[in-house]
């Protein structure tokens, strides 16, 4: 059985939230992976909830850095209409 990866996946999401978002997003690509792992039985389950609080850290940092995006995005779309 594989060891979880939970902590690190707890820091990626963290460092998500403060320092660069794109690393959310790999904090959630690499939860969703020790996830679906974990529920096979083909890795260590008792880092469960680190795993799924980095993911949800991740989630949230990727959304914010789709928000700015989605708006700068909108913007440019309205100004070209004018």
């Amino acid at each position: 059985m594989k060891p979880h990866r939970g902590a690190t996946i707890l820091v990626l999401g963290i460092l998500g939230l403060v320092v660069c978002q794109l690393l959310g997003i790999a904090a959630w690509v690499l939860a969703d992976q020790d996830l679906r792992e974990m529920d096979a039985g083909w890795m260590d389950s008792s880092g469960r909830d680190l795993t799924n609080a980095g993911r949800i850290c991740g989630m949230v940092a990727t959304a914010l850095l789709l928000i700015p995006a989605v708006a700068i995005a909108l913007m440019l779309a309205l100004s070209a209409l004018r």
